[in-house]
């Protein structure tokens, strides 16, 4: 018989901002982001709870933000920092387990069936690791809890911050059933949307679709809600995760405008982005170019090559001819980036770029 798997997902709060708390007094209990300035046109990497609170979040023009809270301490990102501090955290996840799959530097997915202390219990497990991270880097982890990906990805996000939640293996079902599609790992506001127009407004909604008739509207990710909605999902731990692309990007501190100045703009990300290949000795078929406009919409667009390649030279044609099929000609840009994707050659990990539920501890 098959043992029961025991994953554990592992998400940081605010990790970002928390460091710039932990490492500055006098920003704790109040609403802090990590990112650019107002005036620099910068956006929001990561906000403190602080700054939650007035509906501040990631990926948030910064005006938009200081708008929302003129208070608001604007602080620039420390990567080489964080690293180190998710350096340490890293460390203490391999104290029981080998096979952790990390997300990003505040996050990572333990699988910890078997474990290198021979704890009987995975909920045991996550409760000593938030203990340890906390009395080592001063900073609070949230924990999720079950027998798959899926659930613990969602279970960590349940009692945040600083929550651990547990979903055991008898409630899986019951607890996808009642849980609202919008809550879904995996399936964001359009599809979502989607899914309220077909009256399917949480799990127990979701099941009664089949797999034939969910792939016949949302294409093969249909197969994907057809297993999650039955709180299956067989995706291992990955302790190596192929990188399925390279990227460079650039925002710009005023508004640029027409071909030429985008093209000079282009042959910088474009070096950067031959040098970053270069770096992991990797090469890509699929170039795709991303513009985000003044206004903010955003478009991309995309080329794949018969061949892979990392040639500089090529890649900026390339991006010409992308760059070419937007509205440059018409509208001021604010943000320029290039990605390469199908790549061959790479294995590297991709990690750059409370209410306590009841368990029985000789069981899950």
């Amino acid at each position: 018989m098959t043992a029961i798997r025991k994953v554990i997902h592992i998400d940081m709060d605010a990790f970002y901002a928390s460091v710039e708390q932990r490492d500055q007094p006098s920003y704790r209990g109040k609403p802090l982001v990590v990112g650019g300035s107002p005036s620099q046109r910068g956006a929001v990497a990561a906000a403190s709870y602080e700054a939650r609170q007035f509906g501040i979040h990631s990926a948030m023009p910064s005006r938009t933000a200081y708008q929302k809270c003129p208070q608001l301490i604007f602080v620039k990102p420390r990567f080489e920092i964080y690293r180190a501090v998710s350096d340490q955290i890293r460390a203490i996840f391999y104290r029981y387990t080998d096979l952790v799959e990390p997300l990003s530097l505040d996050e990572a997915y333990l699988d910890v069936t078997e474990n290198k202390l021979g704890l009987p219990s995975a909920t045991l497990i996550a409760q000593e690791i938030k203990r340890c991270i906390y009395q080592e880097t001063d900073l609070t982890a949230s924990a999720g809890v079950s027998i798959n990906k899926f659930l613990a990805k969602i279970a960590s996000g349940m009692n945040k911050p600083n929550g651990l939640f547990l979903i055991p293996p008898e409630q899986a079902e019951a607890f996808i059933e009642q849980l609202p599609i919008e809550k879904f790992h995996g399936i964001g506001p359009v599809t979502a949307a989607k899914m309220h127009q077909l009256g399917i407004r949480n799990g127990k909604d979701l099941k009664q679709w089949s797999q034939s008739e969910l792939v016949q509207r949302f294409g093969k990710v249909g197969a994907f809600y057809f297993q999650i909605a039955r709180a299956e999902d067989n995706r291992p731990v990955q302790p190596r995760r192929i990188r399925k692309s390279i990227g460079a990007e650039t925002s710009f501190e005023a508004d640029l405008n027409g071909r030429a100045a985008l093209l000079s703009a282009m042959s910088e990300i474009a070096d950067l982005l031959q040098q970053r290949l270069a770096s992991r000795q990797t090469r890509g078929r699929t170039l795709t170019l991303k513009v985000k406009y003044a206004d903010y919409q955003q478009v991309t667009r995309s080329k794949t090559l018969p061949h892979a390649t990392a040639d500089g030279k090529l890649l900026l044609t390339l991006a010409q001819e992308l760059l070419d099929a937007t509205e440059i000609d018409h509208k001021p840009v604010r943000l320029v980036g290039l990605t390469l994707s199908n790549l061959d050659g790479d294995t590297s990990e991709e990690a750059d770029y409370v209410q306590l539920c009841l368990w029985n501890e000789h069981a899950y």
